[in-house]
């Protein structure tokens, strides 16, 4: 009974509670939410973001992060290139090509993006040591391939004489000399290491054979690839390590340069003025820009949807190769073009990551050698078609139209790849643990620990040759200060001698 009470006095509480309530929120305006609610939906997002936050920490802190994020980005970038190259060129192979079917061009592109698997895999697999070893032969055979350019071997495209066709299939070596500079010149800036702070040390070889480069491909000519190259040899002496004085000289250099063999040329003024003035000739030298533009402009939040894009009916030259950006902006609109961006925004993020976690210097060189040529190519082609660059005619990487340059980026995606497999992290789990799932896949070998070179101990001096051993300097000191010892007792005065 009493028990009865107890509980019916508890209940006759609450609901004189809930009545005080609901009476001092009456004179409350409707439909606003009391404070402690809104603290407690503050207060469940800020954890909700900070468990986030903490699993993605605990991702990347995973000794193979580096290496899934490369395959990922790689296999995304690839993906939307297909399928952008799908809607671009279905047009132009229906019409263009003698009534061939539409997918003519998309088939070369697959072809061209299983050549770059196969490269990828290669360069993914080969140890790091063989590829640096071959790096001097890789660079004399680019030179050779842009001097056979120079002859009746070369083919002229588009006013450009930067191509070799065999076999229908046609080879640009600008972008084998752009991979050969970066493996080569990282491997001199190694062995050169203990002379960066020196100049000559710094620019020789490795400037006088960028030179080279450079005046073949302005021989051809071939104004977008010269400047990617210059890319190339800037970022292999920023991380290189060369003293800061120098890159304001090579700068300055190359503004002066590009300026000066742009206007020796009357179709590079024309893109140059077009560039300053995009209204003074909109049907002549300014027209695919202009073309990119209103691209882009059409396409407006979200795009008129994957297919249904206008300026592939030759509105837009060259829609599937230089100008794909445009259309991706045209049929998937803002979110699409902000899609790509963030991409190469993660290469960028993770190729310096790499870069910084390995403690190999070659293998730090060439990853951010590699990540600033990609990332910077693509800054270039998507800033031209946005109307912020002059015309260049750099591809935009793994996306346009396939050809030399998807399966050497995709070849370089695996070296760059194989660069995260040897971080030390990653070198010490997978000789531990076993090669994973990818490694199972790709059948890939144990990376080798990094070996840093041997050096001579302190307080020992290396033989000279042809001559006799060196001595122990520790053992030097000791005879020296016992002849000096001699020698003061020799001077003193003699003891009990006469008087």
């Amino acid at each position: 009974m009493r028990y009865v009470r107890w509980r019916g006095s508890r209940q006759m509480a609450t609901i004189e509670q809930t009545g005080r309530t609901a009476s001092a929120g009456s004179g409350t305006k409707q439909g606003k939410r009391p404070r402690a609610g809104r603290r407690n939906r503050r207060g469940g997002l800020a954890a909700k973001l900070a468990a986030l936050r903490g699993a993605l920490t605990a991702w990347l802190s995973r000794p193979l992060a580096s290496f899934h994020l490369v395959l990922a980005l790689c296999g995304s970038l690839t993906a939307i290139g297909a399928v952008m190259v799908l809607s671009a060129s279905s047009v132009e192979s229906t019409f263009l090509t003698d009534g061939a079917s539409a997918y003519t061009l998309f088939q070369k592109h697959i072809t061209f993006v299983g050549l770059g698997m196969v490269a990828f895999w290669i360069g993914l697999r080969v140890p790091l040591r063989v590829v640096r070893g071959a790096s001097s032969m890789l660079v004399i055979v680019s030179i050779g391939l842009l001097i056979t350019v120079l002859t009746p071997a070369g083919s002229v495209v588009n006013g450009s004489r930067g191509w070799i066709v065999v076999a229908g299939f046609s080879l640009q070596p600008v972008e084998v000399a752009k991979g050969a500079l970066a493996l080569w010149g990282a491997h001199i800036l190694v062995v050169k290491a203990r002379l960066t702070h020196l100049w000559r040390h710094v620019l020789v070889p490795l400037v006088p054979v960028a030179l080279v480069m450079f005046a073949l491909l302005m021989a051809q000519p071939d104004l977008g690839g010269t400047v990617s190259l210059g890319v190339v040899l800037v970022a292999l002496l920023w991380f290189g390590g060369a003293p800061r004085g120098l890159f304001t000289a090579l700068i300055a250099g190359g503004i002066a340069g590009v300026i000066g063999l742009a206007l020796i040329s009357d179709y590079r003024i024309a893109r140059i003025m077009s560039f300053l003035h995009p209204t003074a000739d909109p049907m002549g030298a300014g027209y695919q820009a202009a073309q990119a533009q209103y691209a882009l402009a059409d396409g407006g939040l979200f795009g008129r949807g994957l297919g249904q894009g206008g300026s592939k009916w030759s509105y837009l030259p060259n829609v599937h190769n230089d100008f794909i950006f445009a259309l991706i902006g045209e049929e998937l609109g803002f979110v699409g073009c902000a899609v790509v961006i963030a991409l190469f925004a993660g290469v960028a993020v993770v190729g310096l990551r790499i870069a910084n976690r390995n403690i190999d210097p070659w293998i730090s060189i060439v990853a951010g050698t590699l990540t600033a040529w990609l990332v910077s190519q693509a800054a270039i082609n998507i800033g031209y078609v946005a109307g912020l660059l002059p015309v260049t005619g750099l591809t935009l990487p793994l996306i346009s139209y396939g050809g030399t340059s998807l399966v050497i980026t995709l070849g370089l995606f695996g070296i760059l790849a194989n660069c995260a497999r040897h971080e030390p992290e990653a070198v010490a789990a997978l000789r531990t643990q076993g090669p994973g799932k990818f490694g199972t896949i790709f059948r890939l070998q144990a990376p080798e620990a990094y070996r840093p070179p041997t050096r001579p101990k302190p307080g020992r001096r290396q033989p000279r040759r042809g001559g006799p051993p060196a001595r122990n300097a520790s053992a030097t000191r000791s005879r020296t200060t016992a002849r000096q010892s001699r020698a003061v007792r020799r001077s003193e005065p003699r003891r009990g001698g006469r008087r």
